[in-house]
């Protein structure tokens, strides 16, 4: 369970830099568009980039974030879910922050910096389940009888 939980927290890091990635794409895309001649408005498809940034902020990183959550509870990681919870709470405020964002643009800087505390966390709780498992994991396994 300790590499299933490092391995989500790994995925939630790399989702953020697939974030960043697919948010540069789009708005590339937009404004080459616009420079090409493209009127965007409310009847205008969203690109690529857009709808990339819109799986992985709606749908992928939440699921992998309540995935490590559930994880952490059976990965004997020392301060697991702690890290867990930190992890799902900063996606929990990410979501949050993109949908006000909409309503008041200026929100969107905190979006963005609140990416990094997102990738800062999940990169904390990967490195976490790569120590020493805690106590309750060393004390349900088998021990050698002393003679």
């Amino acid at each position: 369970m300790r590499s299933v939980y490092r391995a989500l927290a790994g995925l939630i890091a790399i989702g953020v830099v697939i974030q960043a990635m697919s948010v540069a794409l789009a708005w590339f895309t937009a404004l080459k568009d616009i420079d090409g001649g493209l009127v965007i408005d409310e009847n205008s498809e969203r690109n690529l980039g857009h709808n990339l940034h819109s799986i992985f902020g709606l749908g992928i990183i939440p699921l992998l974030a309540l995935l490590l959550l559930i994880v952490s509870f059976f990965a004997h990681v020392n301060g697991g879910v702690k890290w867990a919870l930190i992890v799902f709470g900063v996606v929990l405020l990410q979501v949050v922050l993109a949908i006000v964002s909409f309503s008041a643009p200026a929100i969107g800087a905190l979006h963005g910096l609140n990416a990094f505390l997102l990738a800062g966390a999940a990169s904390m709780a990967a490195r976490r389940a790569s120590g020493p498992p805690t106590v309750a994991a060393e004390a349900s396994a088998p021990t050698e009888a002393t003679t």
